[in-house]
């Protein structure tokens, strides 16, 4: 089998991975990579969606895999493309990315099917924001489009929400876009991940990641800090309760709305105490839960992936490990408002046993690994037990140091103590 998985971060090096380590040893390509892909997959010379389809179609390509949901997205998108040269791809159409790629979309998506979600109205403009927002704090504030995990600000008063505004409306930091002033939900987070094929689905192992730079949970929200997954996160009454009241509804919504789907659907949720409310929906695996979900995920992920692009939900080719997995994320100096680069790395040998999955690196000239961006590595390890992962994961990451290295030492810890 000859897959070509499209993206470069860590989440892109844990799907990589895992797809190499499938028991048919397909032959992995990569589109467009980092040098730490490229020791696993071979990188494609394309320029763009249109040449990298091309050059699949050239080149026997079996299986497209999104990671990044940016390419879902761009022009006419990658699954669109990919159904029009006959390659099956595991990530959906342009038109069900909508999910994703406009908050707006997705809240009327989830008002129209009656899925638990927090009250919310959509703004042009910075004064209709404010006299939306009308003094009630806290409030959520969400641009309406992609935006690298950083386009959502939980604020506190009027201050923050004035300073996200401004990046949002004067800065035109994400570009073009409306925002959505959000209810604000309380209670514990988790992350709920969900193989969709069509009517059908699989829920994989849940996960709950740490946003803030600071422990604690303080500072500015990030992309990620670490996180911790297991099929022990939450009850089975809860999860069963996730399923009933958000995931069956989401797919079925979806096929009511004609809206196909094919891939992985993350759901960000909010355990209120009325119940678990969507927060929002991504059209790909979180990052950087995916990179603790996967070492929990045993079988054959590309057979899996393979028939499920082709209409098939093959459950029995997947297991799910009952233990934990806990990552740990190290970023560059000046993460999340800017990042460093060159900053050498020393220590991966030494984090052995964890798996390491590298998001902001690059080489050398003598083969030395430098940063190269502004979360450079996630140390990933697991145990049957939550204690016995967050001690191993922290001594793995304990091993790597570089100049400016940010990192948390309460994952794993906060929240579940």
């Amino acid at each position: 089998m000859r897959i070509l998985v499209v993206g470069k971060g860590g989440r892109e090096h844990a799907l990589v991975r895992a797809l190499v380590e499938s028991p048919g040893h397909p032959e992995i390509f990569c589109f467009p990579g980092s040098e730490a892909i490229h020791e696993l997959a071979k990188p494609v010379p394309a320029d763009g969606l249109e040449s990298l389809v091309a050059w699949m179609r050239g080149n026997s390509i079996d299986l497209c895999v999104a990671g990044e949901e940016s390419y879902l997205v761009k022009g006419p998108g990658l699954a669109n493309l990919c159904a029009s040269a006959g390659i099956p791809c595991w990530g959906p159409p342009k038109e069900s990315a909508q999910l994703e790629a406009s908050k707006e979309f997705a809240k009327v998506f989830l008002l129209r099917h009656g899925i638990p979600t927090a009250r919310a109205c959509a703004c042009d403009s910075y004064e209709e924001a404010v006299e939306a927002i009308a003094g009630h704090y806290p409030t959520v504030l969400k641009f309406d489009g992609l935006a690298a995990g950083k386009g959502v600000a939980v604020c506190p008063d009027e201050a923050t929400a004035r300073a996200f505004l401004d990046e949002v409306f004067v800065q035109r930091r994400f570009g073009d876009g409306r925002v959505l002033v959000e209810e604000c939900l309380t209670g514990p987070e988790v992350s709920v991940f969900a193989a969709i094929v069509d009517d059908q689905y699989l829920i994989f192992t849940p996960a709950r990641d740490y946003k803030r730079i600071g422990e604690g949970d303080t500072g500015p929200n990030t992309g990620g800090m670490g996180a911790v997954a297991s099929r022990n996160l939450i009850t089975p009454e809860m999860l069963r309760e996730i399923e009933d009241r958000v995931v069956a509804p989401t797919v079925a919504g979806l096929r009511r709305d004609s809206l196909p789907y094919r891939g992985f659907l993350y759901f960000g949720l909010m355990l209120t105490p009325e119940g678990p409310k969507v927060i929002e929906y991504n059209c790909r695996f979180g990052d950087p839960e995916c990179q603790a979900v996967m070492p929990l995920v045993h079988g054959d992920l590309a057979g899996f992936c393979l028939a499920g692009a082709q209409g098939k939900l093959r459950a029995d080719l997947l297991s799910f490990d009952e233990g934990w997995s806990v990552c740990v994320i190290l970023a560059s100096a000046g993460y999340p408002e800017s990042s460093h680069c060159g900053d050498l790395i020393t220590g991966l040998d030494a984090a052995a046993p964890a798996r390491v999955y590298h998001a902001g690196t690059s080489k050398t000239a003598d083969g030395s690994w430098q940063t190269n961006g502004g979360r450079v590595l996630t140390v990933v390890a697991g145990a049957p037990t939550l204690t016995a992962a967050v001690t191993r994961a922290h001594a793995c990451a304990d091993q790597i140091r570089f100049e400016g290295l940010q990192r948390r030492r309460d994952i794993g810890i906060l929240h579940f103590t």
